[in-house]
């Protein structure tokens, strides 16, 4: 019988970087190392995650470095000749450059707080960086107080944030010199180096209040650390790309008021005037930019930045369950590498060529470079099960829910309704070892893209605004009932909820008002959007952009708590079991405290499951023996209840 552990098997491919000619790419593949217990190691537990840069082409593969824990973030010099890339084999990650004509790796960093990725200058002679220097953040573990004055004091993944931001640092590649150029008052969270080499351009915050509302600028740095502001957003601010001509350059944004609940496209910004207006260049696409369909294969970073290839802009967009590279040009997009069915989960592209990962729901993610796969990760999972979906469609006032089912061979199947999280995310195509495993142990997975998902247009998008609990909660329900019309051979007296994060919230709020289902699976859950409010880190306007709510504004309290699964607590009857980790900043773990507590008043049949240092991407990158525990609650909980 499959079991959780055969996700140890498993090899992730992740930021594919194309050559400067064209004709190779350097990418990541994480393994996960198992316990050797004749070489224990308590400073690093395992089994644990393992990485290396490698290098392929059409003339085959090979690994390049062999970094003790993790070789990350490949960056190709202009001319080709050297290969930048950050490697933590001396504790602290730091930056390291390979010749490609043969020898051992030079370390060119050694700050005390490590350093980010690299990006080369235009000339080849200087690597930008970020890095908090010298910085030690003292913090609790000295027995010391924490002293919050920020808004933004924590993230999630990054657990308290220290009290320096990151610095842009230049490096002297030859020399090895490293000096700052500009100490920002606020996170940098993204920059690229102008074409000329005469400065960069950086996404920040103007302040720490605007930082802690996800309020981004642009600004520009000269090499003398002269910095002028160059937008006027007013909200969050990525994908920078400078055209070729070097007057303008795009960024990826969210266009209106209500950010998370409208779908981001690409703009053109100005350069030479500042004040003009920015210039959505994809106006007539309604498809979000960028690969938002989930998938629990990904361990690494997978680029996503536009590519200037002249006047054509080349990028991703996800539509429906599918996302795709597509060429801009001229407000029309066009096909370059899409096909329904399949997610392009990172590229990147030169005039030369492109490198990219691409996958499908029975289609483990390979590297592909030019249109030609040249990896064969698939045969590493041996006799790993790698089912299709069935598409299946229900129609509602306002379009079709799409949604597939993963079915397991045997007849009479009990059946899953799978919830995503966001909630403007979507399900679709990317490989999901979670789901294979499910299908494989008998249960048939259910899972659709309700209204408030993305890829089906703007409208869709944000239907669900103010309305959480309401017309999404119709959609599930009404495809699940479509699932088990299509295959009648489903035990329709044998199913269960499940979901994480929004997925999570739903599950909570469907078991309080529907007790139809014999189990639920609550992961990183909400159940009060009261609390939410002062305790997560995205809460100072989440609930602004999604419900058009604050937890500070008088009379709002009632609204947000009309919409709370907490609320209905009372109402629920179905056996719950509730996983949660402990530095989850997102969700954080005091909502599952309170759905627990009530449930166990309410004498609601349930188990709380805690994972101590994880957070809430502990389904997809989350420490391998953890994720395992993970996986075999479920199952446990499933069996216990559905078999």
């Amino acid at each position: 019988m499959l079991q959780p552990d055969s996700l140890l098997k498993f090899v992730f491919p992740s930021d594919p970087q194309v050559s400067p000619d064209g004709q190779q790419v350097a990418y990541v593949l994480t393994r996960i190392e198992e316990e050797d217990p004749r070489k224990p190691d308590p400073e690093y537990p395992k089994p644990r995650y393992k990485s290396a840069v490698y290098l392929g082409g059409q003339g085959g593969v090979r690994q390049l470095t062999a970094g003790l824990k993790r070789d990350s973030a490949p960056r190709w010099s202009p001319d080709g000749s050297q290969l930048l890339f950050v490697s933590d084999r001396e504790d602290k990650p730091q930056l390291f450059v390979l010749s490609l004509s043969g020898g051992e790796a030079r370390q060119l960093t050694a700050l005390k707080s490590g350093v980010g990725e690299g990006q080369w200058s235009p000339d080849g002679l200087t690597v930008a960086f970020l890095s908090r220097g010298d910085f030690e953040d003292r913090g609790p573990d000295r027995g010391e107080a924490r002293v919050v004055e920020k808004l933004r004091y924590k993230f999630n993944g990054a657990g308290f944030l220290p009290d320096k931001t990151r610095d842009l640092y230049l490096l002297n590649v030859e020399s090895g010199e490293a000096r700052i150029l500009h100490a920002p008052p606020s996170e940098i969270s993204d920059f690229v180096w102008k074409l000329d080499g005469s400065g960069l351009l950086f996404v920040s915050s103007v302040d720490e209040h605007k930082e802690a509302l996800w309020e981004s600028e642009v600004f520009d740095v000269n090499l003398s650390g002269e910095v002028r502001q160059l937008t006027r957003w007013g909200s969050s601010l990525s994908g920078l790309a400078v055209h070729p001509s070097g007057e303008r350059f795009v960024a990826v944004g969210h266009p209106g008021d209500k950010r998370n609940t409208e779908d981001p496209h690409v703009f053109e910004f100005s350069l030479r005037a500042p004040d003009s207006a920015p210039r959505r260049l994809d106006a007539q696409v309604d498809f979000p930019v960028g690969n938002i369909v989930a998938g629990d294969c990904h361990v690494g970073s997978f680029p996503g930045r536009p590519v200037w290839l002249g006047d054509t802009l080349t990028l991703l967009y996800t539509v429906g369950g599918s996302c795709g590279l597509f060429e801009l040009l001229q407000g029309d997009k066009r096909e370059r590498v899409f096909h329904p069915g399949q997610v392009v989960a990172g590229f990147t592209a030169n005039a030369n060529g492109s490198a990219y990962l691409l996958e499908s729901d029975h289609d483990y993610p390979e590297v592909y470079l030019n249109g030609k796969k040249i990896t064969d990760l698939a045969s590493t999972l041996g006799d790993f099960p790698r089912r299709r979906a069935e598409r299946v469609t229900v129609q509602n006032e306002d379009g079709e829910i799409e949604g597939w089912v993963l079915r397991p061979e045997l007849q009479g199947s009990p059946a899953l309704l799978t919830i995503h999280g966001g909630p403007h995310t979507a399900y679709g195509h990317g490989f999901m070892h979670e789901f294979q495993l499910l299908a494989e142990r008998g249960y048939a997975v259910c899972y659709c893209n309700p209204r408030g998902s993305v890829g089906y247009g703007q409208a869709w998008s944000e239907a669900i605004y103010g309305r959480w609990g309401s017309i999404d909660h119709a959609d599930l329900l009404a495809f699940f009932d479509a699932c088990l019309e299509r295959f009648p051979d489903l035990d329709r007296a044998r199913t269960a909820v499940m979901g994480g994060s929004y997925g999570g919230y739903m599950t909570n709020w469907i078991v309080g008002h529907d007790s139809r289902f014999r189990a639920a699976v609550t992961d990183r859950s909400i159940c009060n959007l009261v609390a939410f409010n002062g305790t997560s880190d995205i809460a100072p306007r989440f609930w602004r952009d999604e419900l058009g709510l604050e937890y500070i504004r008088e009379g709002d309290i009632a609204g947000l708590w009309d919409m709370s699964p907490l609320k209905y607590v009372g109402q629920v009857r179905t056996p719950s079991l509730i996983i949660h980790s402990e530095e989850d900043h997102r969700c954080p773990v005091e909502q599952a405290e309170q759905w627990f507590t009530a449930l166990k008043l309410l004498g609601v049949e349930t188990r709380f499951v805690r994972f101590p240092g994880e957070n809430h991407e502990l389904s997809r990158s989350g420490r391998p023996d953890r994720r395992l525990a993970r996986l075999g609650e479920y199952l446990a909980w499933l069996d216990r209840h559905l078999a």
